[in-house]
C-alpha cells in the first residue's frame, strides 16, 4: 500500500478501556514500562510486566478528554483489566470498557488519530465510535519488514522479555522514568548484560510453519520461527548460534542482515 493512502481500516480483535480519575497518570506511571507523561506529545506504546520482568500485555495509550484510552488485544483485555484493578488500591481511578473501535490508516494522522509510535511505516491509529472498513493491508508483511512483534505471536505472556522483543527500538520502554513493575529486571538487562537472545528477521528457502524450531547445522537449538511473509520471517534467536547456516524443518535459514 502507498503511504499516501489514508484509508481507514478496522483493527480486528482489539478492546478499548477508559481510564479516568484524578490519579490516572500517577497510577499508570508506577505500573507500566513507558513514561505516561509522553501522552502530552501523542500516543504511547507500553507494556505491563510481571515482578520478574516478563511480558504480560502490550497496549497503546491515547490522550482523551479527562481520561486515557487503553487499546489492547481482546484476548488479553479481561486479564489486564483485572490486574490493573488489583493495583488500584486507594487510587482515585476508574477502569471501564469503552464502546469504541480501533481504526488504522496511512498518510498524515487525522485530527482524532495519532501516529503509531513503534515505526512510521505503521501509519496511524484512532479510537472511534464507528467501525472501520475491512483491512486490505498485509500487516504481517509490514511487521516482518520492519521487525515488529505481535501480541500472542512473538509476544508471549509470562515468557517474553520486552528488551529481547525490541521494545527499546520500538519506543515501548523508558529507562529514566523511575520504578514500575518489572523495572529492576528490565534495567539490569539493559545496563549489565549483552542481549544473547532476541527477535530477528531471517531469510528462508523451503517450507517451514510458524512455531518450527530452528537449529544450527550441527543440530544445536538456535531459536523458533514465528511470522512468515514470502521468503522472510521473524524469529527468536540465540545470537551466538545464528551466525552460520540454520534449518527450520525442511527450510534452510539464515540471518537477514
Amino acid at each position: 500500500m502507498s503511504a499516501s493512502q489514508n484509508r481507514d481500516e478496522e483493527a480486528p480483535g482489539r478492546a478499548v478501556f477508559r481510564i479516568a480519575g484524578p490519579d490516572r497518570e500517577t497510577f499508570l506511571q508506577g505500573l507500566i514500562s513507558n513514561d505516561v507523561r509522553r501522552l502530552k506529545d501523542g500516543m504511547v506504546y507500553a507494556a505491563l510486566l510481571t515482578a520478574q520482568g516478563k511480558y504480560l500485555a502490550d497496549f497503546f495509550l491515547y490522550p482523551a478528554d479527562g481520561a486515557i484510552l487503553l487499546d489492547v488485544a481482546a484476548p488479553l483485555a479481561e486479564g489486564l483489566a483485572r490486574r490493573l484493578a488489583l493495583y488500584r488500591l486507594r487510587a482515585a481511578v476508574t477502569i471501564e470498557p469503552a464502546a469504541l473501535h480501533v481504526q488504522r490508516g496511512f498518510g498524515p494522522a487525522p485530527a482524532d488519530g495519532f501516529a503509531d509510535p513503534r515505526d512510521p511505516a505503521l501509519g496511524w491509529r484512532a479510537c472511534r465510535a464507528s467501525e472501520g472498513g475491512p483491512s486490505r493491508t498485509d500487516w504481517d508483511a509490514l511487521r516482518v519488514a520492519h521487525l515488529i512483534p505481535e501480541t500472542l505471536v512473538e509476544l508471549i505472556p509470562d515468557e517474553t522479555y520486552i528488551l529481547e522483543a525490541g521494545f527499546e527500538r520500538l519506543g515501548g520502554v523508558d529507562f529514566r522514568k523511575g520504578c514500575y513493575v518489572g523495572q529492576e529486571v528490565t534495567a539490569r538487562m539493559k545496563h549489565k548484560t549483552d542481549l544473547r537472545k532476541g527477535l530477528a528477521r531471517v531469510i528462508l528457502a523451503g517450507e517451514a510453519a510458524p512455531g518450527t524450531p530452528i537449529a544450527t547445522g550441527d543440530g544445536k537449538d538456535a531459536g523458533m520461527l514465528f511470522t512468515r511473509s514470502g521468503d522472510r520471517a521473524l524469529a527468536h534467536l540465540r545470537f551466538d548460534r545464528a551466525e552460520g547456516p540454520m534449518r527450520a524443518g525442511a527450510a534452510s535459514v539464515r540471518l537477514d542482515r
